[in-house]
């Protein structure tokens, strides 16, 4: 099921791609679109975690680099992978105080873990096995991929909206776009980003969520972390990007509009009841 949902992104990229170039500058625009659709497909399957990394600046998390980051999260990560059957993921830390954590990758194989320095600080170490339980969930079935592809995206939806506000139609007569064409995709490409966002992310929470309280023994240690987690990313918000919103293991909290439609999960509220009901 994931491989086809996968196709189907890559599919709709490729066709947003298409229609989008062609609304922005006509016949020249499609095969604009064309080229950069293959461009970006391939760059969704091998580097879309990479994308995501750097836009929160990560940085490496081994023996060598951030060695006392290393010392205290490679162990428990390690001992919750061989109990899972993964692969050890690569770890990442990023420099934000907001407490948070994601995964990506494409497979399991090339799978990394990521922390915000906020998470680090206020969480205890049962806490924090709780949500690398969750994180390697993501990673145990398979829909980091998915993520990480969805977050592109509803970034190049974005991003072909905002092309169509400066570049409405071509200069050619002979050839130009649509100004309709263009207005229609101003106001579709924020929807459609928030349906791609919202189609795959809820229901892989509660997924995780399971996980977790199955690998670690207990759903408490989660059901604790999400309560401080949903606390302290209230105290300390994050300035994260609309279209990474849904990788986080709790919706970042800034406050903004455009973040509240990109909303991608299940409420705390419920997700702690659902954990509470395993016991």
């Amino acid at each position: 099921m994931n491989a086809v949902k996968t196709v189907l992104l890559l599919g709709g990229l490729t066709a947003l791609l298409l229609v989008g170039g062609e609304a922005i500058a006509g016949r020249q625009g499609l095969y604009y679109g064309l080229a950069l659709s293959f461009a970006m497909n391939f760059a969704c399957y091998f580097f879309a975690d990479k994308i995501a990394l750097a836009t929160y600046n990560a940085r490496p998390v081994s023996e060598t680099e951030n060695p006392e980051v290393y010392h205290r999260v490679g162990p428990l990560v390690r001992h919750l992978s061989q109990r899972m059957g993964l692969p050890m993921p690569k770890l990442w830390l990023i420099p934000d105080p907001s407490p948070n954590a994601f995964a990506t990758g494409r497979n399991p194989s090339h799978a990394s873990v990521a922390f915000t320095e906020g998470i680090l600080s206020v969480m205890s170490d049962n806490e924090l096995e709780g949500v690398v339980a969750h994180e390697l969930g993501h990673v145990l079935h398979r829909d980091i991929l998915i993520s990480s592809i969805a977050a592109m995206l509803a970034g190049t939806i974005t991003f072909v909206a905002r092309m169509a506000f400066w570049f409405g139609g071509s200069r050619d007569d002979n050839d130009r776009g649509s100004p309709i064409a263009a207005i229609a995709m101003m106001i579709l490409a924020p929807i459609a980003a928030l349906l791609i966002q919202m189609a795959i992310s809820r229901s892989r929470e509660y997924d995780a969520d399971a996980a977790s309280a199955k690998y670690v023994g207990s759903p408490y240690p989660l059901v604790n972390g999400l309560m401080k987690l949903e606390s302290w990313s209230k105290r300390i918000p994050m300035d994260a990007n609309p279209s990474t919103a849904h990788m986080f293991i709790i919706k970042p909290f800034t406050g903004d509009t455009l973040m509240r439609l990109f909303s991608t999960h299940p409420s705390t509220e419920d997700r702690i009841a659902r954990l509470q009901a395993m016991r």
